[in-house]
This record gives C-alpha cells, structure tokens and sequence, in this order.
C-alpha cells in the first residue's frame, strides 16, 4: 500500500497539489486495504488517513495497518478530514470530481477554507497496472469462472429457464470460494441474444438456438469477466455463420494485444473483421475494457481510447453481432498486457458447444 500511496502523491506533486480526499470506495479499497462501506481517505504529503466510524474500528485496524486509522461519528468524515488538513496547514486540495456528492462537496468547503481541486482519475490511472498479487487475485476470480462454465454446461437443455441457469453459475461460484458475483449474470437465448445486456429472465431455453453467458467471480475483491455462447439443437446458418465471424475477430483482436500497441487498435482488429463480413453495424458496442477491483476501469479498449497498452493491465476482448429478432452471439476473454505480448487467462473452449 505504501508504495501506491508514494505513487499517488507523486501525481499530486505534479498537479501542484498538496493532498487529495478520496471517496470512491474502489480507490479507497485500493490505498488502505480496507473494505468497510464507509470511509473517506485523506493523503498529504507525509501522512495517509483513513477516516470511518465506529462499526469498522477493528477492521480497520486489521485491514490498514499501514494508515492511520482515525474514528469519527458517522457524517463527521469531513470535519475530521477538515481539521486534519487545519492540523497540516494543507491548502491545495484536490477531490474525486466523478465520485463526490454535490451535498460532500459543500460539507467539505464550509468546514475548511481551501483552494479545493476537482481531479479526474488519478486513482483509477494507478490502478490500470496491476502488481503481481493483483494479477493473482484476477488468476483465481478467473479459474473459478472458467470452472463455471464447465459445471453449467451440464445444466443447460431445452426447457430450462434462463434465470436456472443463471442461479446454477451464481450457486456453484458461491460454493467454490467466490465472495461475490461481478455483476448481473447475463443469460440471453433465442431472440433475447440480441441483447448485449440481456440479464437473465423467466424464459425457457428454446430448440435449435444460441444462449450468451455472460459472468464473473469476485475473489479476494477482485474480479473476472467471461462470454461464451453455446447452442442447443441445430440453430439457424445464419447464427452460425456469426458465431465463425466473432471467433476469428476476437483471434485478430487477441492477436493485437501487446505493449507499446494502442487500445484503439486493437478494437479495429475485431471490428474490421467483422465489417468486411457485412455485419459492422450490428457490432455496437466498444471491443473491451479493463478489469480489476471494478468490472469496468481502465483502460477502454474502443475505437475512442487514447490508452497505450502496458504490461500489468487486464483487459477483456469481447467482439460480439447481434440480430434483432433472431439471436446474438459474443465471445469474450480475460487478457493479462505481459512484458512480450499477452497472456489470455480464460480457458474454456471456444469452439462452438452443442449441448443439450
């Protein structure tokens, strides 16, 4: 933590920042190891605070030794935070712009006089390049998602309810050590593939047809983000045919993936393939993005992105077409930036499945 902290405040440094309230709970997370829901973290230019209420003393103390623990009354964070800085006569002071509440930001300016700095992503830019227990965390959120998948395919036939399945993936990660789910479990079969979000519903798995899953794991506060698309029976050429194109797009994607490539890049790759096979508008959403202690950080890895690939980021790659009214199909991968190329964690197969 010491050394992401001495990060931190060498951004400050050259920001002409003297210290920084941080109030997102993965940026907090990040800097103190602690994983209370409540707390605002305070870093000057020698000292480190983390500020929490009496719920989470003992936690505190055991999860950030290497802060400064201090204990307020709930709602008193930023008075306390304000006669820190009193304390240090610390006058520049940046604040989480995109995670700061308009009502905080007041509670901040009235209980101290400051030349107040919103920022953007000084944190988060931090936590783009994973350190080596970081990359193990995602290692096991991503092997228990894998083994998921294994365990599931079992489970999935004609009949079933999207939202069983769904349980299935969420029970037997459960049960296998994860602390959490990454985020709604997607299960989209039939037309419902066509949904790149499509969250697991009521409907009965149909004959002859594709099924999305789209999930992760939370292991250890960090987590893992994998799709693959399945078929039951014998579903429509046309879905087949799409499920080759976004295949070969993710291999050219993958192929993309090293330092020093832009993230921009390596969206074109997936993307070209699948335009010159006359289904780019039916590609609308961006090519990947990071992973971590959020589902979704940096960096983005679209045709926008201005981000230059480094090792120690993971990013997924998830090409996908989607045809409303008939099915969709997206494949995507946990993808770990090494010194030479890239590593992909995902392991389950990718060739087509036939179950049921």
């Amino acid at each position: 933590m010491k050394a992401r902290i001495e990060r931190l405040r060498a951004k400050l440094f050259e920001r002409g920042l003297e210290a920084l309230i941080v109030v997102h709970p993965p940026n907090r997370r990040y800097l103190t190891g602690f994983t209370g829901s409540a707390g605002i973290v305070l870093i000057t230019e020698n000292e480190a605070d983390l500020i929490t209420d009496f719920r989470y003393e003992t936690q505190a103390m055991e999860e950030a030794p290497e802060v400064t623990v201090d204990i307020a009354a709930a709602g008193e964070f930023f008075h306390r935070a304000a006669k820190r800085l009193g304390a240090r006569d610390v006058r520049k002071v940046g604040f989480e712009a995109a995670h700061l509440t308009w009502s905080a930001y007041q509670a901040l300016t009235e209980a101290y006089a400051a030349e107040w700095t919103p920022t953007e992503g000084l944190v988060e830019a931090l936590r783009m390049i994973k350190d080596a227990e970081e990359i193990a965390r995602i290692r096991a959120a991503v092997d228990l998602a894998d083994r998921a998948f294994t365990h599931v395919i079992n489970a999935v036939k004609a009949g079933v309810r999207e939202r069983d399945l769904s349980l299935e993936l969420e029970w037997f990660m459960r049960r296998n050590g994860a602390e959490g789910i990454a985020f709604p479990t997607i299960v989209a079969s039939g037309a419902r593939g066509s949904l790149p979000h499509g969250v697991a519903s009521d409907q009965p798995i149909g004959r002859d047809t594709l099924i999305t899953l789209d999930y992760g794991a939370v292991r250890d506060g960090y987590v893992s983000d994998i799709t693959r698309t399945i078929a039951v029976g014998e579903p429509p050429k046309e879905l087949l045919a799409i499920y080759e194109i976004v295949r070969r797009a993710q291999e050219a994607a993958l192929r993309a993936v090293r330092p020093g490539a832009s993230a921009k890049d390596v969206d074109r790759a997936a993307r070209a393939y699948i335009e010159e096979h006359g289904y780019g508008p039916r590609f609308g959403h961006s090519t990947g993005h990071g992973i971590g202690l959020e589902v979704h950080e940096g960096p983005a890895v679209s045709a926008k992105s201005e981000a230059v690939l480094e090792p120690g980021m993971v990013i997924t790659v998830e090409p996908g077409i989607y045809l409303p009214g008939l099915g969709g199909v997206r494949i995507e991968d946990d993808v770990l930036v090494t010194e030479t190329g890239a590593e992909v964690l995902t392991t389950s197969p990718k060739t087509l499945i036939v179950a049921g």
